[in-house]
């Protein structure tokens, strides 16, 4: 049974009869961030409609190819080659989503790997709503010095046993959800909830087997796909640039937006997607950039260097996917 991390947020008497009944608070670890990537291992934790813990549980999946990054999560070719393949521990695992809503740090990449995984599996994750704590850590404001799940679990002092250990991080986003989800109950604040859209098919590209293992950074690089993209030709934008993003705004029709390093969502399905509302993709960053998207603003590359040096503002890939629901119209 988890320890109740609850001071500062207790159970409220009032709940709200819009929230969902149910939660299941996922984790999953993979063979790395790009669409062919694959998943190694999966946690989940399921929660009652007040977020307390009624069961968990976790599996090792053989991804049948190289385990990718070893030494983030010390999964390695000899641990996986016994382990169940996804197909095997589908219908289990989709027993533990049934009727829930999806719950995981930057949702998104969990949502998008595990429908990917069930669409090889020629199956449907039985999952229609998601929620990131990411997004609801920022309808909460809650005062974080960046969007980790360290820092989140640091706030509710909730300590971490073995990070980026599928098991272990579910726990802890299990036991930093709860006090989230009575708080927001507390104060009426609606959830952030997201439509999840199954994937109907599937195709692999070709990847190295398991057992053809990356001895580091240069080698798991070497294979992965999305590394390296040939530049993309894009019809010019249609629309005028209207200026910079403003925080708690819309996004609008013209805006240049740039981005910068992983994101969990393939890359140019992405800038696809910004196209499509009408936004200006860019391949670099100036003072006309309206807003940078990056994962991880705390990094050196030039153009997380030039958006501080120009004050362009930044947001993460959840938030982002979030502003490009409601994208504002061009003028005229």
């Amino acid at each position: 049974m988890l320890e109740d991390h609850t001071t500062t947020a207790s159970s409220p008497t009032e709940w709200p009869t819009a929230y969902p009944q149910g939660y299941a608070v996922v984790d999953v670890e993979t063979t790395g961030l790009a669409r062919d990537d694959r998943i190694i291992s999966a946690a989940v934790y399921r929660l009652d409609a007040r977020g307390e813990v009624e069961d968990h549980w976790y599996t090792l999946v053989n991804p049948e190819r190289d385990p990718g990054p070893v030494w983030i999560h010390g999964l390695t070719s000899d641990v996986l080659e016994g382990a169940p393949l996804f197909r095997d521990v589908a219908e289990e695992f989709a027993a533990r989503l049934d009727g829930r809503v999806l719950v995981a740090h930057n949702a998104v990449f969990d949502w998008q790997m595990i429908a990917r995984e069930y669409a090889r599996a020629q199956r449907e994750a039985p999952v229609r709503q998601r929620l990131c704590t990411i997004a609801l850590s920022k309808e909460l404001g809650l005062p974080l010095p960046n969007h980790k799940l360290e820092s989140l679990a640091a706030h509710f002092g909730v300590v971490q046993q073995r990070a980026h250990h599928a098991l272990d991080d579910a726990r802890v986003l299990a036991e930093a959800f709860r006090p989230s989800l009575r708080a927001a109950a507390a104060g009426g604040v609606r959830l952030p909830l997201l439509e999840c859209r199954p994937l109907t098919e599937w195709t692999d590209r070709p990847t190295p087997r398991i057992g053809r293992q990356a001895s580091g950074p240069g080698g798991y690089g070497a294979y992965r796909p999305g590394t390296w993209r040939p530049s993309r030709r894009r019809p010019a934008c249609p629309h005028p640039n209207p200026g910079r993003y403003e925080d708690g705004k819309r996004l609008k029709q013209g805006m240049r937006v740039a981005f910068s390093g992983d994101t969990s969502v393939e890359r140019e399905l992405l800038e696809d997607r910004a196209a499509e509302a009408g936004l200006h993709v860019a391949t670099s960053l100036s003072r006309l950039t309206s807003l940078l998207v990056t994962n991880d603003p705390d990094s050196g590359t030039s153009k997380v260097v030039k958006a501080r040096q120009f004050g362009t503002p930044v947001v993460d890939e959840a938030a982002f996917g979030q502003l490009l629901r409601d994208v504002e119209p061009a003028d005229g």
